[in-house]
């Protein structure tokens, strides 16, 4: 089962990493100034990966296909890493949709 770990930023800033089952990170977090907005954040999360429309699938400068997962706000609450083919990013938004729904919370932030 995937987990979510929770961490600080260099800039004190706390982000989560959604981990598959063979520990690949397959969703980060933006960075958030309390740790409660980040919980939140994992909530909306196990609430949205679901849900195949809050999937935005983006191209980066260098060609390679990514992906952020939205809020039904529209706000970006995780985006993956880049990918080197159609193929591998849609493995990585079922990844999410397999893992968020019920993964464990890890707190790494020793707050």
């Amino acid at each position: 089962m995937g987990k979510f770990v929770i961490s600080i930023r260099k800039n004190g800033e706390f982000q989560f990493t959604l981990k598959a089952a063979n520990g690949q990170v397959v969703l980060t977090s933006e960075g958030y100034s309390a740790k409660k907005s980040c919980l939140n954040g994992i909530e909306s999360v196990k609430k949205n990966a679901g849900i195949d429309k809050r999937y935005e699938i983006k191209v980066a400068k260098n060609g390679k296909p990514f992906f952020n997962l939205k809020a039904s706000n529209g706000e970006v609450i995780g985006s993956s890493q880049m990918y080197a083919s159609d193929a591998t990013l849609k493995k990585g938004i079922a990844s999410v949709k397999a893992n968020a729904p019920e993964a464990a919370i890890v707190d790494l932030s020793a707050e």
